[in-house]
């Protein structure tokens, strides 16, 4: 009897520990730690990644030129739960968007806009824009928009190529050449050389200043004075 009780009990411990055994080597092959943002093919939405390098950010005004209405259009559908687009549109949850491009952050009648964005200055543009829908919260911190926003920049210039066409029909950025840096505003490449003209020009005599005699002229066929 305690040979059969003493072969059970064998077995039963054996039983044991080939299941532990088993259960640490399927562990070992299956497990997978999740993996940090920038180790992943791609960024998770919403979460921006601490480290530097990658590609090079595509100017904003290629974005836009290479940008779809139609797809933009399309984008815009996750924004018709708050807000309409149609001329004369009734403003919702958000304010009616129609040409809402050059306006004022607090453009549309009758909508009560947060503070924290009606303070920010200036009209929405396209660099506006473009920052609001990446992140509404920090484009204005405290505004009550809930979107998180929009984590790839070509959706962004594809929306904002069709805001645009809804009543505002701004003039686009012109793109920027490979390794060309904007254009500096009117007047800025000349004033370094209307400064350079100056410098090299003689100065002027100070107002009311006498101009230097000229030298007498010897008298025709007179003789120089003798050296004494």
């Amino acid at each position: 009897m305690n040979d059969r009780s003493n072969t059970i009990a064998g077995w039963v411990l054996g039983a044991g520990i080939a299941a532990l055994g088993l259960s640490i080597a399927f562990g070992e092959v299956f497990h997978a730690e999740t993996p940090k943002v920038g180790e992943q093919g791609y960024a998770p939405e919403g979460v921006e990644s601490s480290e530097g390098g990658g590609e090079a950010a595509v100017p904003l005004a290629n974005l836009l030129a290479a940008a779809d209405v139609a797809e933009g259009e399309k984008v815009f559908k996750k924004c018709v739960a708050c807000h309409t687009i149609a001329q004369g549109g009734a403003n919702g949850i958000g304010p009616n968007l129609w040409a809402a491009l050059g306006k004022t952050h607090g453009h549309a009648p009758g909508f009560a806009y947060s503070d924290a964005l009606k303070s920010v200055p200036g009209v929405w543009d396209f660099e506006g824009m473009n920052k609001w829908l990446t992140s509404p919260k920090k484009y204005a911190p405290g505004t009550k928009m809930s979107f998180a926003g929009l984590g790839k920049p070509e959706d962004r210039a594809n929306l904002i190529v069709y805001l645009n066409s809804q009543g505002s029909n701004l003039p686009l950025p012109a793109p920027v050449a490979a390794g060309a840096e904007p254009a500096p505003a009117d007047g800025a490449a000349a004033a370094p050389a209307d400064a350079k003209a100056g410098a090299e020009a003689p100065a002027a005599a100070p107002a009311g200043a006498e101009a230097p005699a000229p030298a007498a002229a010897t008298p025709a066929g007179a003789e120089p004075a003798a050296k004494k």
